[in-house]
């Protein structure tokens, strides 16, 4: 199937925001198109993110996990839930503290912000994703939020793939201590939009002249809306093609996968701001 119209109004892109899992990669392998898609990006020195919801990597570990694909991102191209709250902690709350449930690409990215990590009274509770969620850890979080500790999550995904099958993740979690608590927290990575425009402002972009590529309608697609950015929708993740017309609400273009995304590249760096003006 063949990147279906609209045309992405207006031509001239200078940015390009991505989604990794069923984008660019499935499970370890990279996706047909994605190298290449990259390679595009950097030599014609175009500004973009690649942008994950998974908070337990680094992007040092992540740039390793996409090199080991044949997937050549520098770390300053990607950006994590994780870093996307330690982001948001640091603007609402700068040098503050915070009982964390996450692994090592959560808390070095609040370390890298700032804050000190602490049972003791902390300012918020912090959930991410981990392989270890405890039933002391999740205890701990209830009380602290019972106490008056703020409740921020990284991401609300309810579960993850494994080779052995389902892994419940952060949303899962979460819906667990709202039980408990009664408290709901407030969630940085996709959906939220804020995902996409912290990512925009860590490379100066436009949302005007920027486009989003996912797998998933429902967080990919309509965060990449809410943000102001045009969108497409690729088939080669978690959502099919017969499922498109059941939301309400529609990416700019649908594509089998990255692949038919690099004509795109060239295609729309040959249109500049003036001809646009002209």
């Amino acid at each position: 199937m063949a990147i279906s119209p609209p045309p992405l109004d207006p031509p001239y892109i200078d940015a390009w925001l991505t989604d990794m899992d069923g984008v660019l990669v499935h499970e370890e392998h990279a996706i047909p198109g994605a190298p290449e898609f990259i390679d595009a990006l950097k030599a014609a020195d175009v500004r973009f993110q690649v942008l994950t919801n998974n908070s337990i990597f680094t992007p040092r570990d992540l740039r390793a996990r996409l090199l080991g694909s044949g997937i050549d991102v520098p770390e300053a191209n990607i950006w994590t839930s994780a870093l996307a709250t330690a982001r948001f902690l640091a603007d609402q709350r700068p040098g503050g503290t915070a009982y964390v449930i996450g692994e090592a690409g959560l808390t070095t990215a609040l370390y890298e912000a700032g804050y000190v990590m602490t049972a003791n009274q902390p300012d918020y509770v912090v959930l991410g994703e981990t392989r270890t969620y405890s039933f002391e850890t999740i205890t701990r979080a209830i009380r602290l939020i019972e106490a008056g500790a703020r409740f921020i999550a990284t991401n609300p995904d309810v579960s993850g793939p494994s080779k052995e099958g389902t892994l419940p993740a952060t949303g899962s979690v979460a819906a667990l201590i709202t039980a408990a608590t009664g408290r709901t927290p407030y969630y940085v990575g996709k959906p939220n939009p804020l995902m996409m425009r912290t990512a925009l402002n860590r490379i100066e972009a436009h949302s005007e002249h920027t486009v989003m590529i996912g797998d998933r309608m429902d967080t990919d697609v309509v965060s990449g809306l809410e943000a102001g950015l045009r969108t497409i929708l690729v088939l080669s993740g978690s959502t099919a093609a017969d499922q498109v017309e059941t939301f309400p609400f529609r990416p700019t273009r649908v594509a089998d996968s990255i692949a038919d995304v690099v004509p795109l590249v060239a295609e729309r760096l040959r249109q500049s701001p003036a001809t646009l003006q002209g």
